[in-house]
């Protein structure tokens, strides 16, 4: 008789039965799986012995000649692999077949079985053992067999007193007793744990074991714990509502200092100063005529501040109606006015965080200005019809086509409000102050109409630009993107001409009695044309013989005029 420490065992076969032979022998202690075989590397068995770093084969007679081997274990009821086993194993190993008597099979299933059920129990009680809310089950006759921890925590009851007892004697008007005696559910059952005095609010449920009532099971919480969740919930979903409620108002910076565009120098001039004042957290004022630019500004100086990312939303202070501005900015409690029928979070506290962009703020009223300038001096507000003070965290941007200076003197602007929000002022320059930028800007507009407008406009004709530039644009930028949106509605070629032009030229000839009321000098026009010319007969040498015949100039004065305006085009 040999005194091994260790049976050492080879498994033939990964199949069903193969893989659980393996994970039987594993589990036992004086057995060692030297390895297993099978032809399909991705059957159960080679799986698990490949995990576990055992030996593994898609050749079982590599496996079964290791003289070290004492017991064979074939898995696989193939006759010709078990007579192969037989003629090349080592003469002490012995084979058992897994195949063979149901005695073999039965020790197995019983033990996975058993190994399985051991598993399952474990993470069950891992999981009623971590729940916050109380847990107590009963078997038929109304025993109590289990509770969790969190029901000593809401009862007080110690696991040693409660299990052991009849759920009829000890709490016999609960919801656990009710499902026994009902034989169904019990849902949102009011009342005391018997024991303690808790009042609760129980599910329950019949266990079912083959369709037999083999028990119950509880899970209840305090009604004190009911409450807070019901509060907690009410207060999250008047936030959640005004939230969905306000998105679509809600609104990123959509525009970058990288979409202003303009190469003259007052308007670089503001741009700079735009570029600074993003680097602060001043109040800014934004002074400009209608069509200006002021609210791209407003973008762009909060997409580079540190504010970013944060909320960028706008207030039309003329959009609103005064009446419903204050609730619209600082927003309302429940109740605090007829329609008040929820609590509405304002702009102010929408835009937490981030940056709230009040246009034409000469139209605010004196009460409201009043408000606001609290706001900015304490950084704090009350709702309309609340008490509660809430901090303000907000950058503040304003804009005006108005002289807040003059709504001062007539006493309709408050003037230390005025001051607050001019820390920094940008005066936005009218188009007719920056005439050099049209030919740039008509350019922009082109691009970006030909992808809307599915057009494919290359080039503007100097005509049309010396047109273009001869008009004072009352309307500034806004009117010269509407103008050419429309003209290019009628373009079908690739030149973008003074015919375009032709059905709004009455409307250019009604102001020409204002034609250079701001002259543009000479050699601004000459660029202007010099670059139109070049945009559209292109910079080569055939290029510049058209240019300069349309101009109706040499070539060497084109080349002389392009050497003096090299550094400004």
């Amino acid at each position: 008789m040999i005194c091994l420490s260790k049976i050492k065992v080879a498994i033939v076969g990964g199949g069903h039965r193969g893989s659980s032979v393996y994970r039987v022998l594993r589990e036992v202690d004086n057995v060692q799986i030297i390895g297993l075989a099978d032809i399909n590397p991705a059957s159960p068995g080679m799986i698990l012995a490949r995990r576990d770093k055992i030996f593994t084969t898609d050749d079982f007679t590599e496996l079964v000649v290791n003289p070290k081997i004492h017991v064979i274990v074939e898995a696989t009821g193939i006759s010709e692999v078990q007579r192969k086993i037989y003629e090349i194993k080592s003469s002490d190993a012995a084979v058992m077949e897994a195949m063979a008597g149901n005695f073999f099979m039965t020790i197995l299933q019983a033990k996975e079985e058993l190994l399985e059920v051991k598993k399952l129990k474990g993470e069950l009680g891992a999981i009623l053992n971590s729940v916050q809310e109380a847990i107590e089950v009963a078997d038929n006759t109304g025993l109590i067999k289990y509770i969790n921890p969190a029901f000593t925590r809401v009862t007080g009851i110690p696991e040693a007193v409660r299990v052991g007892k009849n759920i009829f004697e000890a709490s016999p008007h609960g919801a656990l007793a009710q499902a026994l005696i009902k034989q169904k559910p019990v849902v949102g059952y009011r009342s005391k744990v018997g024991g303690s005095g808790v009042e609760v609010i129980s599910n329950a449920a019949p266990i079912l074991v083959e369709g037999q009532v083999e028990g119950a099971v509880v899970v209840f919480q305090p009604i004190t714990d009911i409450l807070k969740l019901m509060d907690e919930l009410q207060k999250s979903t008047t936030i959640i509502e005004n939230l969905y409620a306000k998105i679509d108002q809600i609104t990123g910076s959509k525009f970058t200092f990288d979409d202003l565009t303009g190469n003259c120098k007052v308007f670089l001039g503001t741009v700079e100063m735009a570029k600074k004042a993003a680097k602060s957290e001043s109040p800014v004022l934004l002074v400009g005529e209608s069509g200006t630019g002021k609210e791209l500004f407003a973008h762009a100086i909060h997409q580079a501040s540190n504010r970013r990312g944060k909320p960028f939303i706008k207030v039309s202070c003329a959009s609103v109606p005064e009446e419903l501005l204050e609730s619209e900015l600082f927003g309302h409690e429940k109740g605090s006015f007829t329609g008040a029928v929820r609590t509405k979070l304002g702009k102010v506290e929408l835009a937490k965080g981030g940056t709230l962009f009040l246009d034409e703020i000469g139209e605010m009223n004196p009460y409201l200005q009043g408000k606001f300038l609290r706001l900015l001096q304490d950084r704090q507000f009350e709702r309309v019809g609340g008490s509660e003070t809430i901090k303000a965290d907000v950058r503040i941007i304003t804009a005006t086509n108005v002289e807040l200076k003059s709504l001062v003197r007539k006493g309709r602007f408050r003037e230390e409000l005025y001051f607050l929000l001019n820390v920094i002022e940008l005066n936005m320059p009218p188009l007719r102050h920056r005439r050099e930028d049209i030919p740039v800007l008509v350019e922009h507009f082109i691009g970006k109409l030909n992808r809307k407008l599915g057009k494919k406009v290359k080039n503007v004709d100097p005509d049309a630009l010396q047109l273009l530039a001869s008009y004072d644009w009352p309307g500034n930028i806004r009117e010269l993107e509407n103008v050419i949106e429309r003209a290019m509605v009628t373009v079908d070629s690739d030149i973008f001409g003074r015919q375009h032009l032709s059905p709004y030229i009455g409307q250019f000839n009604a102001g020409a009695t204002n034609v250079y009321t701001e002259i543009v000098p000479l050699d601004k026009m000459e660029q202007m044309m010099l670059k139109a010319a070049l945009n559209r007969f292109g910079e080569t040498l055939e290029g510049k013989k058209k240019a300069s015949q349309a101009l109706n100039i040499s070539l060497a004065t084109l080349y002389n005029k392009l050497k003096k305006y090299k550094a400004s085009m």
